[in-house]
């Protein structure tokens, strides 16, 4: 019977289940492996288990192997070219007068991609930007723009609570979050307080949202 071990490529980021084959793993566990974009760098965050045991029955990509110090040195190298694509970016975007706000780059394990995330109000035209980091790094650029909310989760931070925020700290997902909810729990409306850093309401608001309906009158009456 194979075994499945759950693999996670970023912290608080969903966990993918991977065949582990013969590999003897356990938790915080550094390996490669094979993706849809090829080879990986990840960390176990469920130890294998039998298939049987995983809800999940189509066919599943391998652990190549565990990581080796070449493979940590490769990751050292990455961060360089993140830092330096970040820098060479940043420029482009000021000289070709872009409304956008790069906050991110990230390469995949064997450098053969680097990814620019960004934050706009709008659609941005980044073609001719393209073609200057084409021509820079001469590998595969892709441009993802994505929500405030995403962008919190990934740079990271302290939430008015003074603790990290929960979206880069646990949470794997975002729900959606109401104004009702902070309603229903007896908070402030008032925004500053009840939003994150990210300028939206609080995640943390969901937490308890389940147990607050079950206490609401309404509730307490259909019992």
């Amino acid at each position: 019977m194979d075994n499945v071990v759950g693999i996670r490529f970023k912290p608080a980021g969903k966990i993918y289940d991977f065949s582990c084959g013969s590999f003897v793993l356990k938790t915080g566990d550094h390996v490669i492996v094979e993706t849809e974009n090829g080879l990986g760098f990840g960390v176990v965050a469920t130890p294998p288990a039998p298939r049987e045991n995983r809800e999940t029955s189509h066919p599943l990509k391998k652990v190549f192997r565990p990581a080796t110090e070449n493979d940590f040195n490769q990751i050292m190298k990455n961060s360089e070219i993140e830092n330096k694509a970040y820098e060479f970016c940043r420029q482009c975007i000021k000289e070709l007068s872009l409304e956008m706000n790069l906050f991110r780059t990230e390469s995949n394990f064997e450098a053969s991609k680097i990814t620019f995330f960004f934050t706009a109000d709008g659609r941005v035209d980044f073609r001719k930007l393209v073609k200057l980091l084409v021509k820079e790094f001469r590998t595969k650029i892709e441009m993802r723009q994505v929500g405030i909310r995403n962008q919190a989760k990934m740079c990271g931070g302290v939430g008015r609570c003074g603790r990290e925020l929960c979206c880069s700290a646990f949470m794997t997902k975002f729900d959606p979050v109401s104004i009702r909810m902070a309603k229903k729990q007896g908070l402030s409306l008032n925004p500053t307080k009840i939003s994150g850093v990210c300028g939206r309401l609080m995640c943390c608001l969901t937490f308890e949202n389940d147990t607050y309906e079950k206490k609401s009158p309404q509730n307490k009456q259909k019992e």
